[in-house]
């Protein structure tokens, strides 16, 4: 039967090849961060959608509250709500990471144009299929949305968690982060926001949310093979996707 431990086995070579992807080498200039920066927003973005989801599935969020499901779950996924959507800034002005991501994009020069006029469409009462069918970006990046977006809204729960727990945590390697952080030597200001985002992002993560979300797959999958396989399954396609996205962004550095 599958585990969490075979599972991790498995998506190693998925995981492996986005370690190590050609993109990160590209990135030493604020001018290659910023090309990044411009397509990675859509993924920071999209990847609350997970998040809430597997709140909205694994806790109550209806009137009168009653207890649902497991108490460690609930415990995992209002923690991570609560450190994505509700952190502080520089500042310590509370702001989702999402926002301090654009903060981060506007201080290195980036340009918010494309993920803020998508996330204006659906505030503005857009569908999300709408929004990214008639929005102005590559191809690529849209069909990254979809197959997130696609999971947040009509997956099972126990293949969200898989995509959120395989796919989508710790994929950004050390390696980046000490680019950043040797920019920020140089720049000394443009890249801080940047610097502080990922920094927050390890930090938060940390040692207790990963073994949290494997006891979450366990709790959810259980001795259930298929579940198990969907699981497997869809986690490969969201490290494809990641890997494709990379693919396309090292291609604009």
């Amino acid at each position: 039967m599958i585990t969490t431990d075979y599972l991790t086995k498995t998506l190693a070579p998925y995981r492996e090849a986005l370690l190590n992807h050609p993109l990160y080498s590209k990135l030493n200039s604020v001018e290659a961060i910023s090309v990044f920066m411009k397509y990675h927003a859509f993924a920071v973005w999209d990847f609350m959608s997970l998040v809430k989801a597997l709140q909205q599935k694994l806790t109550c969020t209806d009137l009168p509250w009653v207890p649902v499901g497991n108490p460690s779950s609930r415990r995992l996924i209002n923690e991570i709500v609560w450190g994505e959507e509700s952190d502080v800034d520089t500042t310590g002005r509370p702001v989702s990471h999402y926002e301090l991501y654009l903060q981060a994009m506007e201080e290195i020069g980036a340009d918010t144009t494309a993920i803020a006029s998508l996330v204006s469409a659906i505030q503005n009462g857009a569908s999300w299929q709408h929004a990214v069918e008639h929005a102005d970006i590559p191809n690529e990046i849209k069909e990254f949305v979809r197959f997130s977006l696609t999971t947040a809204t009509q997956a099972p729960v126990h293949v969200i968690a898989g995509v959120f727990t395989y796919g989508r945590e710790d994929l950004i390697p050390d390696l980046f982060v000490a680019l950043v952080r040797g920019l920020a030597n140089q720049q000394k200001s443009s890249v801080d926001t940047l610097l502080y985002y990922l920094e927050r992002h390890i930090e938060l993560d940390g040692d207790e949310h990963g073994p949290m979300a494997l006891q979450m797959m366990d709790e959810l999958c259980g001795t259930n093979a298929k579940n198990w396989d969907e699981v497997t399954e869809f986690a490969k396609q969201a490290l494809e996707q990641r890997i494709l996205l990379w693919d396309f962004i090292a291609k604009q550095v």
